[in-house]
């Protein structure tokens, strides 16, 4: 066993268990036996086990997070496991935050995990607030982030916000890290200059209306041209120079929209991928956009 593993197991057995985790294992340990038609088996259930005190420990003993990130791994169990997470649940209001770290010390990650940590702080504080000025009623806020890419080369992830108050309003706010040089890649720096977004916006502004065209108005966007338009609710005018996105993992630009920025409310997000062919005169390189 190397040093750092050695300094690990030993932070590791140094956890302090949980008050209330320990009250519940001895609430468990007094209790009778139930009687159960079958059982995990035994290695499940030290392997469950162990990955509670595991993320016990990440999340309790920071020595023993910064330990393990120096020690060789498979794949990118630190990224997942290392987060934190408000939790209320009060009369007809639940809360649910989960707020993502990403590993790294550049410069750019620790400001994006500064400004994560304070979002996450901020919508946890107005909730509380809200929900103490209300004075009936329901209200659920759901937080969290979903990975859409996790190469070698990059990580696309994707924060969201669920409000909940007799409707519902959802917004997404995507990141992408070069995971090489720990920096974040925003949407003007994958191009030479600003030509993408007129490129990218009549691009949309056509694939919008072709939709609406083939499923007969099923599908409903801010774009002229079609029986189904509507201009009092609005009128697409194009992206924005920072417009929200994430890169798949083969390699393609996915522009994204939040609930009434392009579309109706009925339909969501909305999401589109844009033909590299279609930027590659503009693009920097094929680095990043494939």
């Amino acid at each position: 066993m190397n040093d750092k593993l050695k300094k690990l197991h030993t932070q590791y057995k140094d956890i302090p268990i949980p008050q209330e985790l320990e009250m519940m294992i001895e609430k468990n340990l007094q209790r009778p036996p139930k009687k159960r038609k079958r059982k995990l088996p035994l290695f499940l259930t030290s392997v469950a086990a162990a990955a509670i005190l595991f993320t016990v420990g990440l999340n309790t003993n920071p020595a023993m997070a910064k330990n393990l990130a120096d020690v060789p791994v498979i794949g990118q169990v630190v990224k997942v496991l290392t987060f934190t997470e408000y939790e209320m649940v009060k009369d007809e209001y639940t809360v649910d935050i989960q707020v993502p770290q990403i590993s790294g010390s550049s410069a750019d990650i620790e400001a994006l995990n500064e400004k994560y940590a304070q979002e996450g702080k901020l919508l946890y504080e107005q909730f509380k607030t809200d929900i103490e000025e209300m004075e009936a009623g329901n209200m659920a806020v759901n937080s969290g982030y979903v990975i859409k890419t996790d190469t070698d080369e990059i990580l696309s992830f994707g924060r969201y916000v669920e409000v909940i108050v007799a409707s519902s309003s959802s917004v997404m706010q995507y990141t992408t890290i070069d995971k090489q040089a720990e920096t974040a890649i925003t949407l003007p720096s994958l191009f030479k200059d600003d030509r993408y977004v007129e490129i990218i916006s009549r691009y949309l502004e056509d694939e919008m209306r072709r939709k609406m065209i083939v499923t007969k108005g099923d599908e409903m966007y801010w774009v002229g041209g079609t029986e189904w338009h509507d201009e009092s609710f609005g009128v697409f005018e194009g992206i924005s120079p920072e417009q929200n996105f994430y890169i798949t993992k083969a390699g393609k630009l996915v522009i994204s929209f939040d609930e009434y920025e392009a579309a109706p409310g009925f339909m969501g997000l909305v999401t589109f991928e844009i033909p590299t062919e279609l930027l590659q005169d503009v693009l920097v390189s094929n680095k990043y956009i494939k």
